[in-house]
């Protein structure tokens, strides 16, 4: 019987068959050939090329956004602030500067200028990372400092920083590199004590440390799926030079470290005289890299985030405007949900001025204001939907009627 003639492989691109061709490599479904395996390297390398000039072509020193205009974006969503609003603007403005920096023949480069913002919870510190990342035309990305742990412990690694970054950036390695992240919680990992470890320090120093390389500018390997490492794992390499860190915490407590400091250099006759001068219901504005040491930044850390800029307890006024006037105020929020039922909500003014009480009475902050209105509004949202009903006034005896139904104690717990 006669041998069956075999069916000679080709190439699924080019359709040349294994004897035309150097070698073949074996698919799932198909084959290709060595000369167009090196085309399609070719293709890839000039892509990869072309997404790098993309990235510097989308920024223009002409229509950058300046320090100002940054500002007045931020104004319309965030209520005062202006201090933090002016290092924030001018830091990003910068960094924009920082991407279009070229080679003038001299030996000057921009270095980048790392911020961390200190302010009580409930004074816009996230609001504003969210709020300027609208703006940008590079990737943002906000982390939370509190899920990292030290290399070898449960949690997330360092890396897992950038590979938020990676999947805003979609994985365009050269764009990602260009971006800028919000770290928030950074006084979560501040260390347990004044003095250094000895041993590891799971979620505290040991975190500032692992901080150390990805703030300064280094070559880190990321995974691209976040989590742990494995040793089989195929890594991205993501160079953190020209990526901005901005940094934002709490550190509560940290009011005592800057009296005590301040009260060192009220000795003698001059005591009084500089006391009278310091404003002691907001000592916040007194912040110094030294604060951030005493309470438990480690210094290596503190001169990798050279900006340092601090936000303002709310006043009462202040606490008013955030109630209704940004575009995304939270009166404005419940509007629009009603309006979505067809139905007009309307406050009486007394109405804000019981919410504002409320806030300070259970000192709850800005984020506070929402959780009291949450409380008024959650029977009307509740029962109206159901209803034909095409208007709700808000009057302050249904508000302090809900209030009163409510626990106390959940609002204080905020």
């Amino acid at each position: 019987m006669a041998e069956t003639k075999r069916t000679k492989n080709r190439c699924s691109f080019c359709g040349r068959s294994e004897d035309e061709v150097g070698f073949l490599i074996t698919g799932l479904n198909g084959f290709i050939c060595d000369s167009c395996a090196s085309q399609a390297y070719e293709i890839t390398q000039e892509a990869m090329g072309s997404a790098k000039e993309d990235v510097s072509k989308k920024l223009n020193l002409k229509d950058l956004p300046k320090p100002k205009g940054i500002k007045e974006f931020l104004d319309e969503y965030v209520i005062g602030q202006d201090d933090a609003k002016r290092f924030l603007s001018v830091s990003v403005y910068n960094h924009y500067k920082r991407l279009l920096q070229k080679d003038a023949g001299d030996d000057v480069e921009i270095e980048k200028s790392n911020i961390i913002m200190v302010g009580s919870t409930g004074t816009g510190k996230t609001l504003l990372a969210r709020t300027i990342a609208k703006l940008l035309n590079v990737p943002f990305t906000i982390v939370d400092a509190t899920v990292l742990t030290e290399a070898g412990y449960v949690g997330e690694d360092i890396e897992s920083i950038l590979t938020r970054l990676l999947q805003v950036a979609d994985y365009n390695v050269p764009e990602a590199e260009r971006g800028i992240v919000f770290i928030d919680e950074i006084d979560k990992i501040a260390r347990k004590g004044d003095n250094p470890s000895i041993t590891r320090d799971v979620s505290g120093e040991g975190v500032q440390q692992g901080l150390l390389k990805l703030l300064e500018g280094s070559i880190v390997n990321v995974p691209p799926q976040g989590g742990r490492k494995h040793p089989d794992q195929k890594m991205i390499p993501v160079n953190t030079k020209n990526i901005l860190f901005i940094c934002g915490g709490a550190f509560d407590g940290i009011e005592k470290k800057i009296a005590q400091r301040l009260n060192t250099h009220v000795v003698g006759y001059s005591a009084v005289k500089h006391t009278a001068n310091i404003d002691k219901n907001n000592l916040m504005q007194y912040i110094a890299p030294q604060d951030l040491k005493a309470f438990g930044l480690i210094p290596e850390i503190i001169g990798r985030l050279p900006v340092l800029t601090y936000l303002n307890p709310l006043d009462r006024e202040a606490l008013r405007a955030i109630l209704t006037e940004p575009k995304n105020s939270i009166i404005k929020q419940y509007v629009k949900l009603f309006e979505m039922d067809g139905v007009r909500l309307t406050f009486d003014d007394t109405v804000f001025e019981y919410i504002v009480d409320k806030a300070i009475e259970f000192k709850l902050g800005a984020r506070g204001l929402r959780s009291i209105v949450e409380t008024i509004m959650i029977d009307s949202m509740f029962e109206i939907p159901s209803t034909h009903q095409d208007s709700f006034v808000v009057t302050l005896d249904y508000a302090q009627q809900q209030i009163a139904k409510a626990n106390p104690g959940r609002l204080q717990s905020v």
